[in-house]
């Protein structure tokens, strides 16, 4: 029997809705040497993780720490350790991953109450405090940077509405974090999850938490055991914590990755690092409009690491998204549910976020659209585009 050939990936530029780009530093942290997890040197970077995933959530919140696992298993730690069967769940689904978080609470026994919109549409602080009041949960959850769509949900004022009617607030901030203003204490968050493939450039393969007293309050005095052990916060915080015991073997040199991905988080700054996004987001934007591309959501919900637009009329989607990876190596997103065929999703998410990825792929785009016989004049995306990094 014949081996397989040794692996060798091609090299791409992901410009999708992630994993991002990966900075050469955090994969040469990946390529160091890997000692144990208990050993003194590894129990110094989990400290120092937790102090930097602190500045990057912005809080103080002694429970911070990565899951060892991605985004969905932050997703599935905060619901499984805040609900008990039977709780009530109010769960906002204006995409997949509203929908995933509320199909995970029903997993774990809750009463799942949806409260929809449309996809690409943000849900406003009045019906949400509508939905507080009439059914009464015990955790309110929302995605604040669907991915599915690219629409920006604005949490900052939610978390005093869910707390004047006795509710706790839990937030996907999966692709927000990072690329874009998340501040938990501010905000009074009680549970935020992330994952490390988006905005923070790391692979995927870990899921920044953190949850603020009156969450960890919640999870001591639950009635039962959590349903996961593998996620169960009570043990897992006594791996992270000061007594260091046991829980499970923790993913040594993905942890390194993260550690040096914040250190450039750090290093960058986060309000240069989030002026960053929106500048090459706003240049991305002026290109498309010059080619005739309109963005899926409206002005002022968009986010500005993942943008979701319409693909013009007559334009073969799969064929678009072909060519871009085939001839250029530059990989975008499709349309998710309903609007699978009908939009792109253009990442440019924390490495990738770059004046030479957004002309890049303008002038790829334009490619591709002449090779569809889609009319525009040529060069437009690119001088645009210019005008506003020029800017």
């Amino acid at each position: 029997m014949s081996l397989p050939s040794p692996l060798a990936p091609p090299r791409r530029i992901l410009m999708g809705p992630g994993p991002s780009d990966i900075h050469p530093r955090v994969l040469a942290a990946l390529a160091a040497p890997t000692v144990g997890h208990l050993d003194p040197y590894f129990l110094q970077v989990m400290d120092e993780l937790q102090s930097m995933l602190r500045q990057v959530f912005r809080t103080q919140n002694k429970l911070t720490l990565a899951v060892s696992g991605t985004g969905s298993a932050g997703m599935e730690t905060v619901v499984v350790n805040l609900l008990e069967p039977g709780d009530r769940m109010l769960v906002c689904v204006n995409g997949v991953f509203g929908g995933r978080m509320a199909e995970v609470a029903r997993r774990a026994g809750a009463e799942v109450t949806v409260l929809e919109r449309p996809f690409g549409e943000i849900f406003e602080p009045e019906e949400i405090e509508t939905a507080l009041r009439q059914h009464r949960p015990k955790l309110l959850g929302i995605v604040n940077a669907e991915t599915s769509t690219g629409a920006w949900q604005p949490v900052e004022d939610l978390a005093r509405l869910c707390h004047n009617h006795g509710a706790l607030i839990a937030v996907d901030c999966v692709t927000s974090l990072g690329g874009m203003t998340v501040e938990v204490d501010a905000w009074e968050l009680d549970a935020v999850y992330s994952g490390t493939q988006k905005c923070l450039s790391c692979p995927p393969g870990l899921a920044p938490v953190t949850f603020s007293p009156e969450a960890v309050a919640v999870i001591e005095q639950r009635s039962r055991k959590v349903q996961s052990w593998y996620l169960d916060m009570q043990m897992v915080k006594d791996y992270w914590g000061s007594n260091r015991a046991y829980h499970h073997t923790a993913p040594i040199n993905m942890n390194y990755a993260l550690h040096e991905a914040l250190r450039l988080t750090l290093e960058e700054g986060l309000e240069a690092r989030f002026e960053r996004h929106r500048r090459h987001h706003l240049a991305l934007k002026a290109g498309l409009e010059a080619l005739g591309i309109a963005y899926a959501c409206r002005e002022g919900q968009q986010l500005p690491m993942l943008n979701a637009v319409l693909v013009p009329a007559g334009v073969d989607d799969a064929a678009v998204r072909k060519q871009l990876l085939s001839e250029f190596g530059i990989e975008i997103g499709g349309g998710l549910g309903p609007w699978k065929g009908k939009v792109w999703r253009i990442g440019l998410m924390g490495y990738a976020s770059s004046a030479a990825n957004v002309l890049l792929f303008l002038a790829a785009l334009e490619k591709c659209l002449q090779s569809q016989r889609y009319k525009f004049s040529p060069g437009a995306s690119i001088a645009a585009a210019n005008q506003v990094l020029a800017g």
